[in-house]
């Protein structure tokens, strides 16, 4: 894998409190109305994409995930500016703001969604690693959902495709503990989520989702062995998310306890202890880097708020159209 060096880890630091701070902003702007509809953030599983991009090859490799999206293309190299566009429906945007805070997308950086339907992209992860295979691209497919989303039969399918046919995918759950809102405890028999793909003889492991060495540890011998032919790997990523499924969700099933003690684990503030433990950097310098982030994420929103909205044309533009739609004589 690649080197994690003193420069990874302030990349780190300075990525992910960005990350952290366009969604404290995002929140902000959804109370005051200019982001409307869904709203999933987050906050406490920054580590995840930091990790990962670590260890992708970011010329070839591709990620695709559900709707908890924002930041996840950002790290893959997707302007935050076009980002927070999309979120406030402008045409500026990544999908000409007519896809919104689920459908963030981008060809380009290879990120192929944002996706509103829960475990939906778990077949669609696997159908672009088959394409890579196919035309010989040696890229790996990154398939990221929530712990929510392993419930679904096309889990299982998907899980026994890949591994009949040796597909480059790396499938990764985002175990953030209570899906929408119901604990991992309550929803099934197997609580230790990995090992749903060691019934498929894929080889499964659990990792340290507050850590972004860690992930990234974990993520380049995944990602190496789906590169060499030799097939997937289910990786089960345990994180904490510290604000709830959506905006509108009132978290009444868990404690402020419960919460304040998974804040003490912060990926963040791990990064910052660890950077000034081994004198890496000093106090007034990272936080000249945290100034500086908000100063970008303030830039992203001065964008986001000057951009137009799309025309009804565009938005007309979007929608698949055929007039002479042959079924219509069989009525």
């Amino acid at each position: 894998m690649k080197e994690i060096t003193t420069e990874t880890y302030l990349k780190w630091f300075k990525d992910m409190s960005f990350w952290r701070k366009f969604e404290d902003k995002c929140r902000s702007l959804y109370l005051k109305q200019k982001i409307r509809g869904f709203l999933h953030l987050y906050n406490g599983q920054e580590a995840i994409p930091a990790g990962l991009t670590h260890a992708m090859d970011m010329t070839k490799d591709k990620i695709i995930t559900a709707y908890r999206c924002h930041i996840i293309p950002i790290s893959m190299g997707v302007d935050p500016k076009k980002v927070m566009a999309e979120l406030l429906g402008k045409k500026t945007g990544t999908s000409r703001g007519l896809g919104g805070s689920m459908h963030i997308f981008s060809k380009k950086h290879r990120f192929y969604g944002g996706h509103g339907i829960v475990g939906g992209q778990i077949p669609l992860g696997a159908g672009i690693a088959f394409a890579d295979k196919y035309f010989n691209r040696n890229a790996v497919t990154l398939t990221i959902m929530g712990d929510g989303a392993v419930r679904q039969g096309s889990l299982h399918e998907t899980l026994n495709m890949s591994m009949i046919w040796k597909l480059p995918v790396v499938f990764i759950c985002e175990n953030n503990k209570y899906a929408m809102g119901t604990s991992v405890e309550r929803s099934t028999n197997v609580k230790e989520i990995y090992k749903i793909g060691l019934s498929y003889g894929m080889p499964s492991y659990t990792v340290d989702g507050m850590n972004p060495e860690k992930i990234a540890r974990a993520a380049s011998i995944a990602i190496e062995k789906a590169r060499r032919g030799e097939g997937s790997t289910f990786l089960e990523i345990q994180t904490y998310r510290y604000r709830g499924h959506s905006m509108s969700d009132s978290e009444l099933y868990r404690s402020r306890e419960e919460v304040l003690s998974y804040k003490k684990r912060d990926p963040i503030l791990k990064l910052k202890n660890t950077i000034l433990k081994n004198k890496w950097e000093t106090i007034d310098n990272l936080n000249a880097i945290d100034n500086e982030v908000k100063n970008e994420v303030e830039s992203c929103v001065k964008f986001a708020e000057k951009s137009d909205f799309p025309s009804l044309e565009e938005m007309y533009d979007a929608v698949y159209n055929e007039n002479n739609y042959p079924f219509l004589d069989k009525i």
